[in-house]
This record gives C-alpha cells, structure tokens and sequence, in this order.
C-alpha cells in the first residue's frame, strides 16, 4: 500500500514513454525510477525559484523565476514562451467566444499547433490577430521603455530551432502513426495527452511538496510550466534511454554473432519473431547520468546548465 501511494504517476509516465517511442511495457520499477527524478528535479526548481525570489525581496515565486532556471537552453526557453503565448491565446478566445472552442487544452495540442500553425475558422483569426511574444526581464529589449513592432514572419534563431525540434518529433509521431489501425491510433492520441498537471493541480501540488519546499503558494501559470517542463523530462529521458538500449543490444548482437555462428543463424531466422523488449531502469539511469554531464564548451560558464545541482531542504 506504501509503495502505491509512493507513485502517484506510473499510468502517465507510461504514457508519455509511449509517445516519446518506448513501444513495450515499461515495468513498475522504470517508471517509478523515472518519477522520481521528475520530482526530483521538480523539487530542485522550486528550491532555487525560491532563492531567486529572496534576492528580489519576494516571498513568492514568479514565472520569470523559473524560466531563467533554464535561460541557457534557448530552444526550451523558446518552446516554453511558445506554450504560455498560445495559452493565452486560448483563454482570450474563451473570454471572447465561450461557444467557440477556445477552452484550455492539453499540452500537446497547444505545442503542435504552435509548430504547424493554427487551424481555420472565426477562432483561429482571433488566435492570429491576438498572439504576443512573451518577454523576458533579462532580455536587451526589456532594457529600454520602447520596442520595436514585431513583424508577422518575424522569427528569430531561438523560435526555428524550438521549431525544428518540434517538427521532427511531429515528423517521428507521423511515422510510428501511419501504420496504425483506428483502434491504435486513437489509443496513441489519449496517451499523447497524458500530463502531470492538467486537471490534477491537487495531486501535482501535493506530490511536489508545494509549501513545504516553498512557503508562498504558486500560481497556476506556475504549475503550467512545470507541467511542460516535467513532460519534457520523462520524454528527453525515454529518448536517450532508447538509445542507451539500442547500443547496448547492437553490443550484445556483436558478441553473440562472434561467439557462435550457429547462434547467429538462429538469431538470423527467428529475430522477426522475437518480441522487443521495454527499456529497463538500468538505462534510464545511464541516461540520466549522459544528460547530467556538462558539455565541453559550457564547461567555463556552467550556470544551471548542466551537472546535478542539489540544494539544502
């Protein structure tokens, strides 16, 4: 019962390491390693949103706070800024036009859209004519009281690389979806919506420790962004965990085929038949440990970029 309660998030991680490629079932000790470096991470956030806020004299944390954690991965940062516009968009078209289908959405919907382009009808103008670009205080721009007009086809280097990564991934889901029955399909499309934070801000809440980590109590634009970032995670993680698994199977392949060319025939002739197989904690944990380690050329500047950052409760 203790362990039950112990991992609130088993059916969304599956989820999200389904749509991220991981095809089997992951079992119950993967997914519960993986929820906790999520929260792990989650908690680490709000412990050093809540430093950045002591400097400023505040006792509650603000978005800013916790998009400057990440300041140094422009394509996130850009992605993020993507997801809050478009979030305001939709709550304005909700305002404007209740019967209009401009209510909150999940996640997924509002990055896909923010990568392809919006759909048509009287919704999606109101959606083109009211998107802004979400500043940010340390910005050159902020610095002084007039900015220039943004132009329609503006888009910086930040936004098309936020945008390319978007689209091979809509380009990898195109490709595992077109093989799919209609049964499947919509299978994949309810995973495809799991999330930390929609519709479970109580759970999210406690399971984050949300005031005993941080006195002040966040906002709901604050749990919207870490429910983006914590989907980001499990899929950043499930990736580089298949690719942790894949070079460990070629390995494995490379060795039998040198030790028994009888096994390699076997291997030869029955490998369509065998079932692949879920990547295990093991790789989740190497991937972990690939993704903590600092690139060499932001080896001189390492701030929030890299490295396990551990902070005093």
């Amino acid at each position: 019962m203790a362990e039950k309660d112990k991992f609130k998030y088993r059916v969304e991680i599956q989820q999200m390491m389904f749509v991220s490629g991981e095809t089997g079932e992951p079992s119950p000790e993967t997914t519960g390693i993986i929820e906790e470096m999520v929260r792990g991470q989650v908690i680490e956030m709000l412990l050093q949103c809540t430093q950045l806020a002591a400097r400023r004299g505040s006792r509650s944390i603000s978005t800013d706070d916790l998009i400057f954690l990440i300041r140094h991965d422009k394509a996130k940062v850009s992605r993020l800024r993507t997801y809050l516009s478009w979030k305001d968009v939709r709550k304005t078209a909700k305002e404007q036009d209740p019967a209009g289908g401009g209510g909150a959405a999940e996640p997924g919907d509002l990055m896909d859209e923010a990568a392809v382009g919006i759909g048509s009808g009287p919704s999606a103008q109101i959606m083109k004519q009211k998107k802004t670009k979400v500043g940010l205080p340390w910005e050159v721009g902020s610095f002084f009281s007039e900015t220039v007009p943004e132009r329609e086809d503006d888009e910086d280097e930040d936004e098309l690389e936020a945008n390319q990564a978007t689209l091979q991934r809509l380009k990898n889901a195109d490709e595992r979806t077109r093989g799919m029955t209609r049964d499947e399909y919509v299978h994949w499309s309810e995973c495809r919506q799991a999330s930390f934070t929609f519709r479970k801000g109580k759970r999210f809440r406690e399971w984050a420790g949300f005031g005993i980590v941080t006195e002040a109590k966040p906002n709901d634009d604050i749990v919207d962004i870490l429910g983006f970032l914590t989907f980001e995670i499990v899929q950043t993680l499930t990736e580089e965990a298949l690719k942790v698994k894949d070079q460990e199977d070629a390995v494995q392949k490379e060795q039998s085929m040198r030790n028994s060319k009888k096994r390699k025939r076997e291997e030869f002739l029955f490998h369509a038949q065998e079932g692949r197989t879920p990547i295990e904690a093991r790789h989740v944990v190497e991937a972990f440990r690939r993704l903590q380690t600092p690139k060499p050329k932001s080896r001189a500047m390492r701030n929030f970029s890299g490295g396990v950052m551990k902070s005093r409760l």
